[in-house]
């Protein structure tokens, strides 16, 4: 399995991004796919996730300015940020786990990780 982000670059505070994470050898139909975060001197984070049976969930600093879609045809995760902050400022990761339709283990059950894509929100 191959997961690889696009999309990163430096935007002025308001703006907006897509990220794209292109996924390839992945067959599973029951999944949990996720959208994390880093920034430097800060814990990873979780931003985003979206799983087979249907459910999507957001941290709460993200609600109503980010959405984390699949377009099944493509095989590509999607991380729309709108509204960017000074405080999205990090390196994003998409990442997946296969066998389960929902997104409740731990971040440890993630066993597919993309390389990660740069996101700088800066007046």
């Amino acid at each position: 399995v191959e997961m690889v982000e696009s999309g990163g670059a430096s935007v002025r505070p308001g703006g907006s991004l897509r990220l794209s994470c292109a996924i390839s050898g992945f067959t599973d139909t029951h999944y949990c796919m996720a959208w994390f975060r880093q920034a430097p001197q800060k814990e990873r984070e979780g931003v985003a996730t979206l799983a087979s049976g249907g459910w999507i969930t957001y941290r709460d600093s993200v609600k109503g300015r980010f959405t984390i879609s699949r377009d099944n045809t493509k095989n590509i995760l999607y991380l729309q940020l709108n509204s960017l902050k000074p405080e999205d400022t990090a390196m994003y990761y998409c990442a997946a786990y296969g066998g389960i339709s929902h997104c409740s283990e731990p971040v440890s059950s993630f066993n597919y990780w993309g390389q990660g894509t740069q996101v700088t929100v800066s007046s």
